[in-house]
């Protein structure tokens, strides 16, 4: 797993780096070097309640598909374990936590993947109700929020017709290589079916939308580390910059939606509110540092203590 993160960090590193120099590297440093960092506390602690909230939904989530002998500390383990997976492309890496969940209940691979896949599609339509008083604001966004818009609802209107999927299910099992996989692949709809259903559907993406305001509310107060002044407006813009970069950021497939999502933040904060690039680059590497890089710490953190999560526990009695 660490091999297969290395590329992502690495290009994290890239990234960086690009949208420093892209800000002038000198002038990027100095803001940063005089950003109020006694903020930098609330910041994170907004962070850290996106994530309880998000912890939240992963429960509900779980419950909805069945899992009823995860203990909490066991599910929350896991839960933080996956935030590295998302530096991988399109965060497929993810995945790896049905595999988890799997090994830690009595939950199927297939459901687990179902649960992953709910928890992005919700995040994404949480997001863009960020996004939509932005949106209407500058109408310039309105293709590319509609364009995400239908394809999530496709996503969530496929499976809740149940008998259009299970006719593609049934269509699906003629085929060679998809044959194979049909029980897995009926899982996984039965799962999804479930997490997509009315009720589940608008808890998630209320939940989401709350859960990711704070992390819009910690973009803003990064720009007041940075002498931005205080505005309702600033806030309002902060939160559509955060919220609509981040969906950019996911449609991108790039390892954690890095450079889409940097320098949809970074250009949206010269082009929405006009701050000077050196200002708008060191904003974009606070609240990334804060935001991505800071649940990647987190994650490899809890792998420290979870060889067997990573099959070292295994590989250490073969050894022996």
């Amino acid at each position: 797993m660490l091999r297969r993160l290395i590329p992502g960090l690495l290009f994290g590193f890239v990234v960086f780096l690009g949208i420093g120099l892209a800000g002038d590297l000198r002038q990027v440093g100095a803001r940063v070097q005089d950003f109020h960092w006694p903020l930098f506390l609330p910041v994170i602690a907004l962070v850290l309640w996106n994530y309880l909230l998000r912890f939240l939904k992963w429960q509900f989530f779980l419950g909805r598909v069945g899992v009823q002998d995860l203990p909490l500390l066991e599910s929350a383990r896991i839960f933080v374990a996956g935030f590295p997976l998302a530096v991988t492309p399109g965060k497929v890496g993810e995945t790896l936590k049905a595999v988890w969940l799997r090994k830690a209940s009595s939950l199927s691979t297939a459901r687990g993947v179902s649960v992953v896949l709910a928890e992005r599609i919700g995040d994404g339509l949480a997001m863009l109700v960020l996004s939509l008083l932005g949106v209407i604001a500058y109408p310039q966004y309105w293709p590319a929020f509609l364009a995400v818009l239908a394809l999530l609802l496709s996503v969530i209107l496929v499976s809740q017709i149940r008998p259009a999927a299970l006719a593609l299910l049934k269509l699906g099992e003629r085929l060679p290589l998809i044959g194979r996989l049909s029980h897995s692949l009926h899982e996984l709809y039965e799962g999804s079916y479930s997490l997509f259903r009315p009720g589940a559907a608008l808890f998630s993406v209320a939940v989401g939308a709350v859960s990711w305001l704070a992390e819009g509310i910690a973009l803003y107060v990064v720009l007041l580390g940075l002498g931005v002044p205080p505005d309702r407006d600033t806030l309002a813009l902060a939160v559509f910059v955060l919220a609509f970069s981040t969906v950019i950021g996911a449609m991108s497939a790039l390892p954690g939606g890095l450079l889409a999502t940097d320098a949809s933040i970074a250009g949206m904060l010269v082009l929405l509110l006009g701050l000077e690039a050196g200002t708008a680059a060191a904003a974009t590497l606070l609240i990334r540092l804060a935001t991505l890089w800071f649940a990647v710490a987190l994650g490899l953190a809890v792998w420290v203590f979870s060889g067997d999560l990573l099959g070292l526990s295994e590989r250490m009695k073969d050894e022996g």
